[in-house]
């Protein structure tokens, strides 16, 4: 699904706001496993949440596998 960065602190963790409004976070841990340096507020990532948790964040076309579509 898709998001918008709210929040992204130094250490890697941040949250975003899903279409709905809804906040969803995510830890350093999670921030560690994309390809990513670096997010902005406002800027549109995809998501995989499990309740208010994000377990995987990505930009389509970064990262390894991934294709721009």
């Amino acid at each position: 699904m898709q998001a918008s960065i709210h929040t992204f602190a130094e250490d890697g963790s941040g949250s975003a706001l899903l279409d709905d409004g809804q906040v969803v976070s995510w830890g350093a841990e999670v921030f560690g496993h994309t390809a990513l340096r670096h997010v902005r507020v406002g800027q549109r990532v995809s998501v995989e949440v499990e309740g208010a948790d994000v377990t995987r964040l990505w930009i389509v076309g970064i990262g390894e596998g991934e294709v721009i579509r």
